[in-house]
């Protein structure tokens, strides 16, 4: 594609630099590949799949689907799954490394920081005694299913909405966090939300998200999909691999606007002071949870029991406490986390 042309015509880059130029960069590198960013002693995830009847449960609860929040009740108990991560001494978690205030790499320190990563130490140091027991592998947005049935992780813990569609590939956790869909723009723009301002403006999101899926829904006359979408010809313009990558187009003003999580938006808009959130709130309401490899059903009580400590303590909890440090400033007025739905309740 000619990025010169594109330029000109736009007016060249918006709000590039700091943060937002080192997430854009760190962007191009996920879209690309699996990565390890923690080089540690021990191997992939264990290959061994499920036993075929959780997998043949799973699979019935997922088409008879109505409350895809609601999962296994908490327990400690060690299963097959527990006792493979204990055996390698390490947990091996799919993370974002771009998407700021979530999962992304300090470009001062070095590290992985963020409101998901923190969960993610929560749960290697319940499992494993030891919170930096971690691996931590990057996965770009539509390789995060992949990543799990390939078994190149044991969890994804990557603002991954829990739904119905999902759950036939994947379990989940109860939910840690509530978000919703919403537009981002740039603060000029006569965009206005999820509207009909959006008719014939090109439109971003990520492959395989939520986002993708509300277009394909009703998407007001926006142009949202790439002419030869999903073959070698895909330009990955506007579906693009990683959902960062929409906000390097957008600052290439390659494309108008963003549909996304507002969690995700709204730390897109704090690394970059040209975009602003649209509309006066998300139009869907949406549930992240950890997920994990169909049918690893004590990973998945095992999280739900961090998950319950985790939300303990009412505004000194680790779940606020964690709030507070990297989400508090971009979305305001959060009580505490949404609570916990369980099969049979």
């Amino acid at each position: 594609m000619s990025r010169s042309k594109d330029r000109s015509a736009h007016g060249g880059l918006r709000g590039w630099g700091g943060v937002a130029g080192m997430a854009a960069a760190c962007a191009v590198t996920a879209a690309l590949t699996l990565l390890p960013l923690a080089h540690h002693s021990g191997g992939a995830a264990g290959a061994d799949a499920p036993g075929g009847g959780a997998v043949t449960a799973d699979r019935a609860r997922a088409e008879e689907c109505t409350e895809p929040e609601a999962s296994l009740p908490a327990s400690g108990a060690d299963g097959p799954s527990i006792e493979k991560i204990k055996e390698r001494g390490k947990l091996i978690a799919g993370v974002d490394q771009n998407s700021f205030r979530w999962g992304y790499r300090n470009p001062e320190a070095r590290e992985l920081e963020g409101f998901d990563i923190d969960l993610v130490r929560a749960i290697a140091k319940d499992v494993l005694g030891d919170p930096d027991a971690v691996i931590f592998r990057a996965i770009p947005t539509n390789q995060r299913i992949a990543a799990l049935e390939n078994d190149r992780v044991d969890v994804v813990v990557r603002t991954m909405t829990i739904n119905c569609k999902r759950l036939e590939q994947v379990s989940f956790s109860t939910a840690y966090f509530q978000a919703g869909q919403q537009v981002l723009a740039p603060k000029g723009s006569t965009i206005t939300g999820y509207d009909k301002s959006l008719k014939g403006r090109r439109v971003c999101s990520a492959e395989g998200s939520t986002a993708y899926e509300a277009l394909e829904r009703k998407s007001f006359g926006a142009l949202y999909k790439d002419d030869f979408d999903g073959t070698e010809r895909d330009r990955d313009l506007l579906t693009v691999p990683n959902q960062l990558d929409c906000l390097v187009r957008l600052q290439l003003g390659e494309v108008d606007a963003i549909v996304t999580d507002n969690a995700l938006a709204a730390g897109q808009a704090a690394q970059d002071p040209a975009v602003e959130l649209k509309g006066k709130a998300p139009f869907t309401t949406e549930y992240y949870g950890v997920a994990t490899k169909k049918g690893a059903d004590d990973l998945v009580a095992r999280v739900n029991k961090v998950l319950v400590d985790y939300r303990a303590g009412g505004d000194n909890s680790p779940w606020m406490t964690s709030y507070r440090k990297w989400l508090s400033a971009g979305l305001p007025g959060i009580a505490g986390p949404p609570a916990p739905k369980y099969r049979g309740d």
